[in-house]
């Protein structure tokens, strides 16, 4: 009976753990992974009004969204050419 208890303690233990786990990912990490691929899409499908190149890569203020939003701060895109 001693081992059959011992069991059950390290099995609620380890779901404990896990959904610990999963409640600082959910809080902490994914806020700012969705933001980034939020991002990435915005810049993605933008129509941008001015670029500006520096190093290799384009700067571009004053872009807006393919729903008509304006975008916030800069798009970055690496140019590939060489």
């Amino acid at each position: 009976m001693k081992e059959a208890t011992g069991e059950l303690n390290m099995t609620v233990i380890t779901v404990v753990a896990i959904a610990a786990v999963g409640a600082f990912f959910y809080a902490f990490i994914w806020p700012r992974v969705k933001s980034n691929i939020s991002k990435s899409t915005e810049c993605a499908n933008a129509v941008c009004q001015s670029c500006s190149v520096q190093g290799n890569s384009r700067v571009c203020t004053g872009c807006t969204s393919s729903d008509g939003e304006e975008i916030k701060g800069n798009c970055t895109y690496k140019d590939t050419e060489n």
